[in-house]
């Protein structure tokens, strides 16, 4: 008999649009999330966001600050806060290498992706990012309006 995976919802599959327009990726990292059981359920049913979503080291664990993730509606009173800090779950290894990167000037640690995997956990990739200059940020709008007028010539 086949096992049903309702839990499972590979729609997830929140973005951090800003992110890519606002920073420069160095490299990337996949990292589990501690959380409670009404945030899963929240995030199984896609109502969270990144937006001004940070990490910080803090004592050897890396965190995200700042996650909004909606009060789960069959929640009760033990329903968990909107915007609280999570700590990410990476190996030590990864966590040595994003905290040397993260000294760096001008480098930040941005959440890119929020995902349920195949085993309906949640995880979050992040990346060590540079911040864009203003004029960095003009040439990716110029490739972009110059991708979509392509794209546009190619489909009529």
């Amino acid at each position: 008999m086949a096992k049903n995976n309702n839990h499972n919802n590979p729609a997830v599959n929140i973005k951090n649009r800003r992110a890519t327009f606002d920073y420069e990726i160095i490299e990337t990292f996949t990292a589990g999330i501690v959380l409670t059981g009404t945030e899963i359920k929240s995030i199984r049913q896609g109502k969270c966001g990144l937006t001004d979503t940070y990490c910080m080291v803090i004592n050897g664990e890396v965190w995200v600050k700042n996650m909004y993730i909606a009060e789960y509606s069959y929640g009760s009173y033990n329903n968990h806060t909107t915007h609280r800090d999570r700590k990410l779950l990476l190996n030590r290894k990864e966590i040595r290498r994003i905290a040397k990167e993260n000294m760096q000037p001008g480098n930040s640690i941005v959440p890119l992706r929020l995902f349920i995997n195949e085993r309906g956990l949640a995880k979050l990739v992040i990346a060590i990012a540079r911040g864009k200059k203003q004029y960095d940020k003009r040439q990716s709008i110029k490739e972009r309006e110059d991708k979509r007028s392509i794209d546009r010539m190619f489909k009529h």
